[in-house]
């Protein structure tokens, strides 16, 4: 269906021109990037913005690199783009898991990170990854550039910390330390489906674990105490259960048409005790291959 609100269109070659643009519109103008959220808004009019900014034509917002700093991430990166990077691949493979499983084919090949954050569904899958990497999010303002931690960006279900007159201007996922890693998403089938939960966890060298949770609350939750309880320990079988006991003392899911609360809190259980040993096993250079199906 023909798009039949009417807007004034914009393509700025420079990110200081779109900022400038932001300012002049606030809220009623919308930043355009991949589009699979922005054109289902406006396909059935729940949005209706005075300007869309198209970003597609600043090139500075497309780099994918390693920095002195870590990996940058440009606001206009693909899913398909991390999923084909060597690089992500080998140094952050719990952010390549994670891309592997959002939607589509098609729906990889145009939508990106920063669109996946921006939005901010409580189901994103890219969240639970740049959180336990310790993401830093550039945000470009009027009044210049700022950085948040990934864990202090997400306000609520589809609400962040960005300002009206604000674009979120890149990531920064500093350089890790040698680290084991897995991401479980439970669906309602196998192929494209918004998770009914999801989980990212991290085994570091000296024993120490990261695990954030998605889809079970209105924003990603990062899990201190079942953190708490493994660090500075080895992983075993035992201890992955005690840390199982523990899931429900963290997360906060709810019941809707994808899935029941209860369920969520099973899953949940049952995916932390997988993941965790998936992730301490590839610490040790063993387990299932990375784009294994662990759910």
């Amino acid at each position: 269906m023909a798009i039949a609100l009417e807007y004034d269109y914009f393509k700025p070659a420079e990110l200081a021109e779109a900022v400038a643009l932001k300012a002049r519109f606030g809220a009623e103008g919308r930043f355009l990037s991949g589009g699979t959220d922005l054109v289902n808004d406006l396909n059935d009019e729940s949005v209706r913005p005075e300007a869309i900014i198209d970003l597609k034509g600043i090139g500075a917002l497309k780099k994918l690199e390693m920095t002195s700093t870590g990996l940058f991430l440009g606001p206009l990166v693909t899913f398909s783009e991390l999923i084909d990077s060597r690089t992500v691949k080998s140094r952050y493979p719990l952010l390549w898991e994670s891309a592997r499983e959002v939607a589509s084919n098609g729906i990889r090949n145009r939508a990106t990170v920063a669109g996946n954050i921006c939005s901010c569904v409580p189901c994103m899958d890219s969240a639970p990854p740049l959180i336990a990497y310790r993401a830093l999010v550039l945000i470009r303002g009027p009044e210049g550039e700022r950085e948040i931690a990934a864990a202090e960006f997400f306000l609520g279900p589809r609400k962040t910390v960005l300002k009206d007159d604000e674009v979120l201007a890149g990531l920064i996922l500093p350089r890790p330390p040698k680290q084991g890693a897995a991401f479980l998403k439970q669906k309602r089938y196998r192929g494209e489906d918004l998770a009914q939960s999801n989980v990212a966890v991290l085994a570091l060298e000296g024993k120490e674990y990261r695990v954030v949770f998605g889809s079970v609350g209105p924003t990603p939750i990062e899990a201190e105490k079942i953190e708490k309880l493994l660090r500075g320990k080895a992983m075993t079988a035992k201890l992955a259960a005690e840390a199982k006991k523990l899931v429900r003392k963290e997360i906060a899911p709810i019941d809707d048409l994808r899935s029941s609360r209860e369920y969520r809190f099973l899953m949940a259980e049952v995916m932390l005790e997988r993941g965790l040993k998936a992730a301490a096993d590839r610490l040790k250079g063993k387990g299932p291959a990375y784009g294994t199906h662990l759910v």
